[in-house]
């Protein structure tokens, strides 16, 4: 099959992905722009970010394989073609990626190593009193594959966890078999915020997850609890954490997406002295275990199997 490579790559990156897919998949060609082959004659279109546009006028196209495990963007696309397949990338390399990140957030938090950080800068030496991990509540936003893993991770480090996800409350209050309390419905997750002493944010970006984060879910946390944002920027409202912040309502806040990517030089998130930036990178994709996702639903297209992580346009991921 022809295979498209499209999306917003430099130059090197796009070599990369180019040498990773071409080893992971000898038996289809792969096209690193429209005009080698005519359209017609595209069958999957292998995606990271695309512009608008991009993947207009491609009538034999049966799938959309996305390198990045968001897909709202691409779905923002009103050019998107529609009817045709979407899946997102689910790699478990990534996932654990993901839950190194939020265990070192939730180590940071819990043991106040942020504080210690900023008194280092005033060359103050002041000891702490010190929590178990089991005194810690964690409550992660998000159940799915990156959710569930950063889930399992922080319980098997001995904290609470409990994991809530939109849907049905049907699903609220039963117990995962690793440990994790699993919540669903928005009633479910006000009592949830009551008891958490820190939060860490893996949902979708959907309509209705858009600005989830504001004034008054934060108020229901306690005092002072921790705020880590791994998902996307727009969950938050960021007007309202820095007022969280300045009042004590949040006492340390670890984000990794913006609205704005790059985060600009004048926001005031560079400068806050109880807020830890990260450049989007908790959880980057690696090229060589991506490529192997791709292959394998690339392989099951070709053999008329099922294909693995699709989207549900509807829902928005």
């Amino acid at each position: 099959m022809n295979l498209l490579l499209a999306g917003d790559l430099d130059a090197a990156e796009r070599a990369q992905w180019a040498d990773e897919l071409r080893r992971a998949m000898p038996g289809h060609r792969l096209l690193l722009a429209r005009g080698e082959v005519a359209d017609a004659a595209i069958a999957v279109a292998i995606v990271a970010n695309p512009p608008p546009g991009s993947l207009a006028g491609l009538p034999g196209l049966r799938l959309i394989q996305s390198l990045w495990a968001g897909v709202d963007r691409l779905l923002a696309d009103p050019t998107l073609p529609a009817g045709v397949a979407i899946a997102r990338m689910v790699d478990p390399a990534m996932s654990a990626a993901m839950a190194e990140t939020a265990l070192w957030a939730t180590l940071a938090l819990h043991r106040g190593f942020f504080g210690y950080a900023r008194q280092q800068q005033a060359a103050l030496w002041r000891p702490q009193a010190q929590q178990r991990a089991d005194e810690v509540p964690v409550l992660v936003l998000g159940h799915g594959q990156m959710g569930g893993t950063v889930a399992r991770r922080l319980a098997r480090q001995g904290y609470p966890v409990t994991a809530w996800r939109r849907g049905s409350p049907a699903a609220s209050a039963r117990s995962a078999p690793d440990g994790v309390r699993l919540l669903a419905g928005g009633a479910a997750l006000a009592d949830a915020l009551a008891s958490a002493r820190i939060v860490i944010n893996l949902l979708p970006l959907t309509p209705d997850t858009r600005g989830l984060i504001d004034a008054r879910l934060l108020t229901r946390l306690p005092q002072g609890a921790g705020l880590v944002n791994l998902a996307r920027g727009a969950h938050l409202v960021d007007a309202d954490l820095l007022a969280a912040l300045a009042s004590g309502q949040i006492g340390h806040a670890v984000l990794d997406v913006f609205h704005t990517e790059p985060l600009p030089a004048d926001h005031p998130y560079w400068c806050h002295p109880r807020v830890t930036v990260l450049p989007h990178a908790a959880a980057m994709t690696d090229a060589r275990s991506a490529a192997a996702v791709v292959a394998r639903n690339i392989e099951a297209l070709a053999a008329g199997a099922p294909l693995r992580d699709l989207v549900a346009r509807e829902a928005g991921y």
